[in-house]
């Protein structure tokens, strides 16, 4: 193994950050997976909604996913390259 003196891994590094709290972790997983909305994403947890999107939130600042307005709803998903390769390697 060689280590690189160039490659910044600035990034990743801010991305393993944000998916290190196991509820972010679930929701990117699952966003992986399909796009969806918030209230889908709080019932399939069983958490609050205020909860979910704190968290939605903080991923969408740190680009993470995306999201995406049709109507009234929000459909959020992952589009970031990074993520969907380290969600792809936890599995």
């Amino acid at each position: 193994m060689e280590f690189s003196k160039s490659r910044e891994y600035d990034e990743e590094a801010e991305i393993l950050k944000v998916l290190g709290h196991p509820v972010r972790l679930k929701i990117a997983a699952g966003l992986c997976a399909r796009e969806c909305n918030v209230k889908n994403i709080w019932e399939c947890l069983g958490l609050p909604q205020a909860t979910v999107s704190q968290h939605l939130a903080l991923l969408k600042n740190k680009g993470v996913i995306t999201g995406k307005r049709e109507g009234t709803e929000v459909h959020y998903s992952v589009t970031n390259a990074s993520v969907q390769k380290i969600i792809k390697a936890l599995g």
